[in-house]
């Protein structure tokens, strides 16, 4: 499976739950509750959607740093 790149989702809702489609880019519902997001998306006929918490804000990861050599 192929990453996806959600950068503008954490943007747009930092810290906040958001419902997807099964397309994992299409955005149902957002809200600072799991089950508030997860009511309005059922209300809008999603049947099983895509729950996910989005970060506060975006951090940037490269990897481990190298242990220094004694």
């Amino acid at each position: 499976m192929r990453s996806i790149d959600r950068t503008h989702l954490a943007k747009k809702h930092p810290g906040k739950w958001v419902a997807l489609k099964p397309d994992r880019r299409t955005v149902i519902a957002a809200g600072a509750s799991l089950a508030v997001v997860r009511r309005d998306a059922e209300r809008k006929g999603a049947k099983q959607p895509i729950l996910i918490r989005l970060p506060k804000r975006i951090l940037s990861f490269v990897g481990p740093a190298p242990f220094p050599r004694v």
